[in-house]
């Protein structure tokens, strides 16, 4: 039998999903096979609404082998394994012979644990051991949540987080999830036969495609025991987000709450000797923390040094004590011991790594006026982690509709841990790049206006000539506003001071779940929805509700962020830009992100305003202007202002 060609499945799928057949998802397609046949890796920028999703599961699944995705958010990991993937294996199937398996794989405090639901969980000490759902009383929401999951837990077959409709904060779920340290194991765990995290696993073993999470691959790639099952090919899709999802789990922190807990969940498990050493060092770090001031710790102070040396030895005797005791008066013993190792094992691992000391890391005291103090310890870089990690022994195709960055993909492979493209030699990835565009005509559907005009933007104070230009512009588009904000301060400043001028309704972030404040704006054409990270990167409103995407300025990171200062300041060490590589490649990001929002459907049209004039008349500027689309660029305020107001016109002449 023949082996079906590639463009032949491509159509099946685009027509089994309803979908029109582009040549941006051809190319892809074509790429990321060839990129599996040949064992390389590609980065392919695919702009919004190619249908990259098809332009990369259809080589995978005529490939044969078992492919991981992994994704950055959860609405794509739903979307694939709930809608494209069904469809798609679907209509693959008469082909390729065969029905492709898939299923998706998360970290294990995801998914319910029934010996944390059915035995309850083990409490601090002056607590006890209690039935969580007694406690809570049924009247509090807390007590509500833990009732209906209670419930839930009898219904659901996968027992995953994301399956529990409405959700429940992370504090009712905490009561009902284990993270792997805590896990007692399937083999010693009563319910282990019935474990949802452990049927996850599974079926991820079995299956032809697994969908996952850019926190577990990196979770895979940095702790050594493989979490993932064996594959030959990796997909990452929403590539943008990877770096930062990496730092994220490479980053380790350590709080006075958090030891404080440990040495009460230790104490009943060890001798009284043991405990008070793992309690002086306690009080001893809380005593330091208590001073600690905001900002990079280059060098870790006398202080600090000697507290985290006594917390790491107090802590590894705890270990060596917990592991080598047992008793069995304590409730529960297995569970209890668990969780006691798992919370002295993480304060020693961040005790040991910040006190050792390494010029890889960056060490910072963050404060919040509610909860302290917090010690934190990042890598400065994970593209060395990332070069041997995740390019060996497997192909990987990376994807988004931002990876070039300035007009290439340089800066993005740079931060993968990739050489320059073209660039061959001894343990260097080979690697090549691909835009396949976008099906839209953005000069025609889009234009993007800075207004030059403006006063730059300091780091203080409110910008009175902004805020009447925000104004004016949101009555000229009738509404239909999305304002992306570099800082939740200047989000609220603005919807404070525009409730009182505008007779629009202003939705802004934090004042509901942002699922119904999205769905409050997409309703009513009016309404202006204000906002700031979050907004920039998860807002799919196609059509006329949203015409005009503002952007208060250009999204630096704040200069006294440690890490990201840390990261420009090495660079420039070794010879580079380090504005152009770390603070003008994340503004890069985020802004091609924000400029997405506007055109999302192949009908749609508006503006991009950026009230920030250095985008027209910095140095830099042009470099963020090649990584957005390609809309028609103006300074021409009362341009921009007609155009909207034909916009609006349109709009309301077509009943929106």
């Amino acid at each position: 039998m023949t082996k079906p060609s590639l463009p032949d499945l491509l159509h099946a799928a685009v027509s089994a999903v309803g979908g029109t057949e582009r040549p941006g998802q051809v190319a892809m397609a074509e790429a990321v096979a060839e990129a599996i046949d040949d064992n390389s890796h590609r980065l392919i920028q695919a702009g919004t609404g190619t249908g990259k999703s098809l332009g990369y599961l259809v080589p995978a699944l005529a490939h044969g082998e078992r492919v991981v995705v992994a994704t950055a958010t959860l609405a794509l990991q739903r979307q694939l394994v709930e809608r494209d993937l069904p469809r798609t294996v679907d209509a693959l199937h008469p082909q390729l012979r065969r029905r492709p398996q898939f299923a998706m794989l998360k970290g294990r405090s995801n998914y319910l644990c029934l010996h944390r639901l059915r035995e309850g969980a083990p409490q601090d000490e002056e607590d006890g051991l209690f039935d969580q759902f007694e406690a809570a009383a049924p009247t509090s929401k807390l007590g509500q949540d833990l009732l209906r999951m209670r419930d839930w837990a009898d219904e659901t077959e996968t027992g995953d987080r994301d399956d529990l409709t409405p959700g429940v904060s992370d504090k009712a779920w905490s009561q009902i999830s284990v993270s792997s340290r805590e896990c007692l194991g399937a083999t010693k765990c009563a319910y282990g036969a019935e474990c949802f995290a452990e049927a996850a696993r599974e079926r991820a073993k079995l299956a032809d495609v697994v969908v996952t999470n850019h926190a577990l691959l990196a979770i895979d790639a940095i702790e050594g025991a493989p979490v993932l099952p064996q594959h030959e090919v990796l997909i990452v899709d929403e590539a943008h987000e990877l770096v930062s999802r990496v730092t994220g789990v490479a980053t380790g922190e350590l709080t006075p709450g958090q030891v404080n807990r440990a040495v009460k969940r230790a104490a009943k498990l060890v001798d009284e000797k043991t405990a008070d050493s793992l309690q002086t060092a306690s009080e001893t770090f809380e005593r330091v923390m208590e001073l600690a001031l905001p900002g990079r710790l280059e060098q870790i102070p006398e202080d600090l040094g000697y507290a985290l040396m006594s917390l790491r030895d107090a802590a590894r005797n705890v270990i060596s004590a917990i592991g080598s005791t047992r008793d069995k008066s304590v409730q529960d013993e297995d569970a209890v011991r668990k969780q006691a190792l798992a919370a002295v094992e993480s304060i020693h691992g961040v005790a040991e790594r910040i006190a050792n000391g390494s010029e890889y890391d960056v060490v910072w005291y963050e404060r919040h006026d509610r909860f302290g103090a917090t010690l934190r310890v990042a890598p400065l870089s994970v593209s060395g982690l990332l070069r041997e990690k995740l390019f060996e022994d497997r192909s990987v195709v990376l994807t988004s509709a931002t990876l070039k960055l300035g007009g290439d993909f340089n800066g993005v492979a740079a931060s993968l841990g990739l050489s320059p493209e073209g660039v061959e030699g001894d343990d260097v990835p080979v690697w090549r790049g691909l835009d396949v565009g976008s099906p839209f005509d953005y000069p025609k559907q889009g234009i993007l206006y800075v207004a030059k005009h403006l006063a730059t933007p300091g780091r203080e104070g409110t910008r009175g000539d902004m805020m009447d230009e925000l104004a004016e512009l949101i009555e000229a588009a009738g509404g239909r506003t999305l304002g992306l904000f570099s800082s939740m301060r200047g989000a609220k400043a603005a919807a404070e001071e525009l409730r009182g001028r505008l007779d629009n309704p202003i939705l802004l972030q934090g004042e509901e779940t942002l699922g119904e404040l999205i769905k409050s704006f997409a309703a009513d054409p009016k309404t202006c929805l204000f906002g700031t990270l979050s907004l920039w990167q998860g807002v799919d409103v196609p059509g006329p509700s949203c015409q005009l995407v503002v952007m208060d300025r250009i999204p630096f990171p704040r200069p006294d962020d440690p890490l990201m200062s840390a990261r420009q300041k090495s660079v420039e060490e070794h010879g580079g830009n380090g504005f152009m590589a770390v603070a003008a490649t994340h503004a890069a990001l985020l802004m091609a992100q924000g400029a997405g929002r506007l055109v999302r459907a192949s009908d749609d049209r508006g503006v991009v305003a950026v009230l920030d004039p250095r985008l027209a008349t910095a140095r830099y500027g042009s470099f963020l202007r090649a990584t957005l689309p390609d809309f028609w660029y103006t300074t021409d305020r009362n341009q921009v202002r007609r155009s909207l107001a034909a916009i609006d016109a349109t709009a309301k002449a077509d009943g929106t």
